[in-house]
C-alpha cells in the first residue's frame, strides 16, 4: 500500500518543481554521506565499538576540549533520551573508555571524560576517518555547489 504525502509535502512540491538533476545531486549527496558513514561504522566496529559508541566518543572529546560535560550534555549531542546516555556512557566506563567525577564546585554535578585508552582508540578511529573524509571531500564540494545553484532557482 502506497503512503500519501502529508499536506506539508505537497505544499513543499507544489511550491518547487525539480529537474532530473535535482533528483541526482541529492541522490549522489546521499550515497557519499552513506559511503562515508559506512566506512565510520566498519571502524568503529574493528575496535569493538559500535557506531554509537564511537559518536559518544567523539562528543565527549569535541565537548570536554571546550568545558565541561554532563549526561545531559552527550544526550543533546547524540540526539538521544537521558536514560539511554547513561547506559550508553555506562557501557563506555565498563570497557575502561570513560569516566566519571564529580564537579569540584558542586559535587551532585557528575561530569564525564575520555580515559587514557579512550583518547586513544578515538584518536586511531579520527585518524582514519579524516583521511576518508579528505577523498570524498570534492564530492561533497560540488554536491553543495550544485544545491547552492538550486537556490538561486
Amino acid at each position: 500500500m502506497e503512503r500519501e504525502a502529508g499536506p506539508k509535502v505537497k505544499k513543499a512540491a507544489a511550491d518547487q518543481q525539480l529537474e532530473p538533476a535535482d533528483y541526482e545531486a541529492l541522490a549522489r549527496f546521499r550515497y557519499a554521506v552513506r559511503r562515508y558513514l559506512a566506512f565510520t561504522e566498519k571502524g568503529a566496529k574493528s575496535v569493538g565499538l559500535t557506531s554509537q559508541q564511537h559518536q559518544a566518543l567523539l562528543a565527549i572529546k569535541a565537548h570536554t576540549l571546550k568545558g565541561d560535560m554532563t549526561i545531559g550534555d552527550l544526550a543533546a549531542q547524540l540526539l538521544i533520551k537521558h536514560h539511554s546516555a547513561v547506559e550508553l556512557f555506562g557501557r563506555l566506563e565498563k570497557a575502561g573508555y570513560a569516566r566519571r567525577s564529580s564537579d569540584l564546585v558542586d559535587r551532585r554535578k557528575v561530569l564525564i571524560g575520555l580515559t587514557d585508552a579512550g583518547e586513544a582508540v578515538l584518536a586511531a578511529l579520527s585518524a582514519k576517518n579524516l583521511q576518508e573524509l579528505r577523498l570524498i571531500a570534492p564530492a561533497f564540494t560540488g554536491l553543495i555547489g550544485q544545491v547552492e545553484k538550486l537556490e538561486g532557482r
